[in-house]
């Protein structure tokens, strides 16, 4: 019973040829066999002439054992090992699910499957196999070996069959199955990739789906609209095991811009502060978020802080950070400064379209923290500064943001409510803004005394702007008549351009009225003040701005007097030249014409 066993393993035959003969019994003791009893009980049918079945499940752990065991040809022609290597090298290596199935199997005797460089053949295989346009189109590749069968088993007559057909033609087809990979063996598969040429990008979505299959909290954010295969599936593995898969997976992801998503790294950034995963992986993170963060959103930003001190609520310091590394790469990416170049130039310059996005998202997370109430104005100052000028068009997120944190923190005295408030540029509030601003009772009289001022100049500047579009408009139509001559389609564009401009000659009438009301009992407030504390209302507004505001008050007032004297002189003359129009025109009668077409 002993020769089947003797014949076929080197091991087994020198084991029992040194057993003493005096010995009635032959004890063997065989130590260590790969793949356990199960993978030894097919070896031992195999010797005694049974059928063995070889599969990508047990080809690994069979040859492993045959191995072990020195079941070469010198002991049988035809040996396990020769069957063994030919089924994998001409069964399973030619079929995706099949590398990919006798490559977790190496997992259980990797020490064997190293040496027999099992582990490097299925590993160039999968990646091969990736690499391939037509698996990369989504064909089927798990019977390369065979003809291709239909829904019945049967064979067409050019080994294609319609059921073969792929669902999708996408290119991440492979993502779930690589995904069941050990992380050692996961490294090693991309790596392969990336030396066959596949794209960043899509590598890039590997690891994301890699990473949300083993790390949980990146599933918290779980959106309705995505795959249920980012879940992970059973038990999460040990909080030291995802620490070290966040920064492997940082490791392995492409440096280049865009190729991995802003929320992705966020996330990844979150869930590496939350197992305290080393500086440098926390560093490169925000690194990595900074070289994109005008494609973030505000939801991204607002990450909690996750120290024992609970300095405050969200994590400042660390957007802070992020902000600093997009600001050097702008510069490093040689922006244009907002000086050496026309307007034109300027707003249509890329890197001044991502730094604006960016101003725009750190105002409103700005507005975010500010009700804070942990949150120190030298923090809020720094972040709120750090974003140069030309940046903001507006600075109406600006103010917000400071009127939420003037409102959370009264307890601001007045000298540092005044240098909150030098961060915005009263010139580039808007209209609504200004009339907020104006109302507003937390903001330093000498704000508020700005915001008036420069809403006043934009207004005269507004009504300047509309008396010269009214002499454009008087130019144009009298260009018009001399090129028409007596075209009767003329009057109605004549009719519709006056009622047009006297629309917003009344509108601005209506906001002198109004501001000339606000200055009024704004100048009555400060001389209240001015009296309480023993000095002269001018005197007051004079520190405020360095020059005479009464001057400036009334020389507006006369401004606007004299625009609207003007302003009749011109109807005036309009009128004279629409009844000399009116006398050309056969069908309009003088008296309607011209009360229909001049504003009153």
């Amino acid at each position: 019973m002993q020769f089947p066993l003797l014949s076929r393993s080197g091991v087994i035959s020198r084991l029992i040829t040194e057993t003493p003969e005096s010995e009635e019994e032959c004890v063997i003791h065989l130590l260590n066999i790969p793949g356990g009893a199960k993978t030894f009980e097919l070896v031992i049918k195999f010797c005694y002439g049974v059928k063995l079945e070889l599969t990508a499940s047990n080809v690994v752990y069979i040859w492993c054992a045959a191995e072990h065991l020195e079941m070469t040809e010198e002991h049988g022609e035809g040996n396990l090992i020769s069957q063994a290597k030919t089924f994998f090298s001409e069964v399973v290596l030619r079929s995706w699910k099949d590398s990919l199935r006798a490559l977790q199997t190496c997992d259980d005797v990797l020490s064997h499957a190293e040496a027999l460089h099992i582990v490097k053949s299925c590993i160039e295989s999968l990646a091969a196999n990736a690499s391939n346009h037509t698996n990369l189109l989504g064909w089927p590749v798990l019977e390369h070996g065979g003809p291709v069968q239909g829904l019945g088993g049967s064979v067409l007559w050019n080994g294609i069959s319609t059921a073969a057909r792929p669902n999708n033609s996408s290119s991440d087809w492979w993502y779930e199955d690589v995904a069941n990979l050990s992380l050692p063996h996961y490294k090693r598969l991309v790596a392969a990739m990336e030396s066959q040429g596949i794209r960043q990008d899509i590598i890039a979505g590997s690891l994301a789906f890699y990473a949300k299959r083993y790390l949980p909290g990146l599933n918290r954010r779980h959106v309705a609209g995505e795959s249920s295969t980012h879940l992970i599936l059973g038990s999460p593995p040990s909080e030291e095991d995802q620490k070290i898969l966040v920064e492997e997976i940082e490791r392995l992801l492409p440096m280049e811009k865009g190729l991995v998503q802003t929320k992705f790294l966020f996330g990844l950034l979150r869930t590496g502060m939350i197992l305290r995963v080393s500086y440098s992986c926390t560093s490169n993170l925000e690194k990595r978020i900074g070289m994109q963060l005008d494609q973030a959103a505000l939801e991204d930003l607002l990450m909690p802080t996750f120290s024992y001190s609970m300095e405050t609520l969200y994590n400042v310091d660390c957007v802070q950070r992020i902000l600093d590394h997009f600001l050097v790469m702008d510069q490093d990416t040689g922006a244009a400064s907002p000086c050496s170049i026309d307007d034109g130039q300027l707003i249509g310059s890329p890197s001044l379209t991502s730094i604006t996005m960016v101003a725009k998202l750190i105002d409103g997370y700005l507005a975010e923290v500010a009700p804070d109430v942990n949150l120190k104005l030298p923090k809020f100052e720094a972040l709120a500064a750090a974003v140069p000028e030309y940046a903001r068009p507006l600075d109406d997120g600006l103010y917000r943001a400071i009127d939420i944190y003037l409102k959370s923190h009264p307890e601001l005295v007045e000298s540092e409510r005044e240098q909150l408030c030098r961060l915005m540029d009263c010139q580039k509030l808007s209209l609504e803004a200004c009339t907020h601003a104006a109302q507003n009772e937390r903001l330093p009289i000498r704000t508020i005394v700005q915001v008036l001022f420069f809403e006043q100049l934009q207004l005269r500047t507004s009504i300047a702007g509309c008396f010269l579009v009214s002499d454009n408009l008087d130019g144009s139509r009298q260009l018009r008549s001399g090129l028409i001559g007596n075209n009767e389609g003329g009057w109605p564009s004549a009719v519709k351009e006056n009622q047009v401009l006297k629309v917003g000659m009344d509108n601005m009438r209506m906001r002198v009225s109004e501001l000339e009301k606000e200055c009024l009992n704004m100048r009555q407030e400060i001389e209240k003040v001015g009296r309480g504390k023993g000095s002269s209302t001018w005197g007051i507004l004079s520190k405020v701005f360095g020059f005479k505001i009464k001057s400036q008050i009334c020389s507006a007032e006369e401004g606007s007097v004299s625009n609207q004297n003007n302003g009749n002189s011109k109807v005036e003359k309009l009128k004279n030249r629409l009844v000399v129009k009116q006398k050309k025109s056969s069908y309009i009668s003088d008296k309607e014409s011209v009360s229909s077409i001049v504003p009153s």
